[in-house]
């Protein structure tokens, strides 16, 4: 079965289709020559790179203006539908701009010469299999070519997998278009290779779980597989076809490629407490790892392959155990590796140091909220107090964190929200939410399995869906990943947090240019140093108890533990409660401190000077998985 696999627009340029690249070894191991191409670069090259970027990564995404741009060469013309979508969806619900319409359109209107491209770039009567990879805007353009290509080449095989076509969205997709022939739902590496080994013997594959296909005119889909339990069975990926392809298509000057990196599958603390609007995972949440010794080595193979240094991890979550030996060893070979990882936002101050030096140059440590309400209604496992103290110390160490401020949970209060409002300036110096939205619906996720228990009424599929597939109410809402939805009391999701967003949205416009830092002095006191706009001190020295009691609230602590720390420190001259809660009030009063309950928290950015004494402070605590807040 000599394969071909197509990666469509608009997959991101500069990253690899990790899928794709694993599919490929896998098939060849089973003895299926196969071939992966890049289409993407194909349709940058000829619309131009900006544009692809812009529409990608710039309009709004669940708008799925990238795929309505290919929808009239699946369906033919459809001029009322569009008409209506460019009022409804582009300009009333997204209020695009006529000057980006005309660019959009712009797009649209090249997409007929690209197909055409797609259509004679390749010698199609070569292959017997054709594979298309489907994440975000990537289903409409891959269905319209798999509908030319099945009517240009009936013996092509057309198989689809990837995001959009998990589980049940798979199934009635399938359905639907009775040009895809096969749909490989979830984890694909055994059954792809098993699909070609069934289509080779003339076999029906119905013994291959996660399988959807065609018999008697029927779409018919067999259990779910298991997910696979040892990672260190995958192939290292194959990325040579997304180098070649970059190099060959003329692209490669203005795309800077990372490279994707795999070391763990599914989440281990959604495994524990699934997050309640977290849509990942659908099938497969239970966490996998791959062994130390194993992702390091594949890791230095990629890289010293490929010669790229910026490095994105598809993990989920870290696991946990990396910091014993993968991160340590990263930090000895010294390759100035840029890495990315998401994580979770109650890591300790150790656990910072580690990341730094091991080239974690970014995160996104699933910081959606700065309220503890809010936090538990989402199942988070964090609170305000810890994702503040982690942007703090991703300041100190140099890493930048990628964070949403989200809001319109159900169950959430107007007092959550002026809470927050209350705690928002004092961080004003540290790192802007990336974004600040509404709660999304997203299938496979809590809020969607049971949405009446929380509340949630009236679901359906996302209003755009209409617009790109011309099916009935019922079937959209099979077939969507996204989902509109109302709220019992008929709020809207911003009607408490209003003021919040308009908050942030001055802080993403406007960052303070002013930081607040703590250093050590000749004399061993604390100085601190405060040029934020907001400083009402601009110096302020701190000597003993006082500053005993600054530097242990580096971590988050209750007014009780501040008080049992300095007993111990100082047993002679502790300060009462009463007047050890003046001074930490007056530091919040100052923004030198933030306060949440009885809990506070230091916002000073130690410098490299006072590092490694709050860093041996923390070593001297009992170690646990997670920075621990004292109860």
């Amino acid at each position: 079965m000599n394969t071909i696999l197509l990666s469509m627009p608009f997959g991101a340029l500069e990253r690899q289709a990790l899928g794709l690249s694993l599919l490929k070894p896998s098939l060849e191991k089973a003895g299926h020559p196969t071939t992966v191409r890049y289409f993407g670069f194909d349709f940058a090259r000829l619309i131009g790179v900006s544009e692809y970027r812009w529409v990608n990564h710039e309009l709004p995404y669940i708008a799925f203006a990238g795929d309505w741009c290919f929808t009239s060469h699946l369906y033919g013309d459809r001029a009322s539908a569009d008409r209506d979508y460019v009022d409804q969806i582009l300009t009333e619900r997204w209020r695009i701009s006529a000057s980006d319409l005309n660019r959009l359109l712009k797009v649209r209107a090249q997409t007929g010469t690209f197909l055409d491209h797609c259509m004679g770039a390749i010698n199609w009567n070569d292959y017997q299999m054709v594979g298309f990879t489907s994440t975000f805007e990537q289903n409409i353009a891959s269905l319209a070519l798999a509908k030319r290509l099945k009517q240009a080449f009936p013996h092509l095989k057309t198989v689809f997998g990837g995001a959009n076509w998990e589980g049940e969205m798979g199934l009635e997709l399938h359905r639907q278009f009775p040009f895809v022939d096969y749909v490989c739902s979830g984890e694909s590496e055994l059954s792809l290779p098993a699909l070609c080994n069934a289509i080779d013997a003339g076999e029906l594959p119905s013994c291959i779980p996660g399988l959807s296909y065609r018999h008697a005119n029927t779409s018919i889909t067999t259990p779910a597989g298991k997910p696979l339990e040892n990672l260190d069975e995958l192939p290292i990926p194959d990325y040579s076809d997304f180098f070649e392809n970059l190099e060959s298509t003329g692209v490669d000057t203005d795309v800077v490629p990372v490279l994707l990196f795999e070391s763990a599958r599914g989440c281990w603390w959604g495994a524990k407490s699934h997050c309640t609007f977290c849509g990942l995972n659908g099938g497969a949440m239970a966490f996998r790892a791959k062994s130390q010794t194993r992702a390091l080595s594949e890791l230095r193979s990629l890289v010293s392959r490929w010669r790229v240094s910026i490095i994105e991890a598809v993990d989920n979550i870290l696991d946990m155990a990396y910091f014993d030996k993968f991160l340590p060893a990263l930090t000895q070979q010294q390759d100035e590796l840029q890495l990315f990882y998401e994580v979770k936002a109650n890591l300790s101050r150790r656990h910072m140091k580690s990341l730094a030096a091991a080239g974690v140059h970014r995160i996104q440590p699933g910081i959606e909220s700065m309220n503890d309400h809010v936090l538990a209604l989402m199942r988070k496992g964090t609170t305000a107090l810890q994702n503040i103290q982690m942007l703090k110390w991703c300041q100190e160490y140099g890493i930048s964190a990628e964070w949403n401020l989200l809001y319109g949970f159900p169950g959430e209060t107007k007092a959550d929200y002026v809470q927050m409002l209350s705690l928002l300036p004092a961080i004003r110096h540290l790192r802007a939410p990336s974004a600040c939205g509404p709660l999304r619906l997203d299938r496979f996720s809590p809020y969607f399995d049971h949405a009446e228990t929380f509340g949630l009424t009236h679901l359906r599929a996302i209003s755009s869906m209409r617009f790109l597939y011309p099916f009935e109410e019922s079937v959209l809402s099979k077939i969507s990943y996204y989902f509109d939805f109302d709220y019992p009391d008929g709020i809207a999701a911003a009607d408490h947090a209003a003021e919040v967003i308009r908050y942030v949205d001055t802080w993403q416009r406007n960052p303070e240019l002013g930081t607040l830092r703590a250093s050590l002095v000749p004399d061993g006191s604390l100085l601190l140093v405060d040029s934020r706009s907001t400083a009402t001190l601009t110096h302020l020295t701190l000597r003993g108890i006082e500053q005993a009691a600054f530097e242990y609230c580096d971590t988050a602590h209750s007014i009780d533990g501040v008080h049992r720390h300095l007993r111990q420190r100082f047993p002679d001259q502790t300060a009462s409660i009463d007047s050890l809660r003046a001074f930490l009030d007056s530091a919040v009063a100052n923004y030198l401190m933030v306060r949440d309950g009885d809990r506070y928290l230091s916002l000073a950015i130690a410098s490299p000077d006072l590092r490694p004494t709050l860093e041996r402070a923390e070593e001297q605590k009992p170690r646990s998985q997670f920075a621990v807040l004292e109860s």
